[in-house]
């Protein structure tokens, strides 16, 4: 399994960035794919989820209304979309993935609920 996070970089506040994560060795459309964060000293964040076939998403309250994760099955990649950011945004990004095992599955929040990470990306926002 693979899974490749790229986008990120510099930018002002208020700016925007989008952030893609290609995968690799997996069913892609056969897992739910999330963003995470971390800063240094701190832990790792849940952004954002999406269901398998991108009917259904959650956000942390942080970036409701700002941020927005959707996916292409069909070029196996999960984006996130980040407008407005703030220099509290400013972290490593990390894209995960984890398999449906079950029809009533739900969209994890916590590291444990994924099996597959990415690399990360840096995101700094200037203020």
């Amino acid at each position: 399994v693979q899974l490749q996070a790229s986008g990120g970089g510099l930018v002002q506040a208020g700016g925007s960035l989008r952030l893609s994560c290609a995968a690799s060795g997996i069913f892609f459309s056969s897992n739910v794919m999330a963003w995470f964060r971390q800063v240094p000293g701190k832990e790792r964040e849940f952004v954002a989820a999406i269901s398998g076939g991108g009917r259904r998403t959650d956000y942390s309250d942080s970036v409701e209304s700002r941020f927005t994760i959707s996916r292409e099955d069909s070029k196996n990649t999960v984006y996130l979309q980040m407008n407005n950011l703030k220099p509290e945004d400013t972290a490593v990004y990390y894209c995960a993935a984890t398999p449906i095992r079950s029809v009533f599955y739900t969209l994890g929040r916590r590291e444990t609920d994924y099996n597959a990470w990415g690399q990360g990306t840096q995101v700094t926002v200037s203020s």
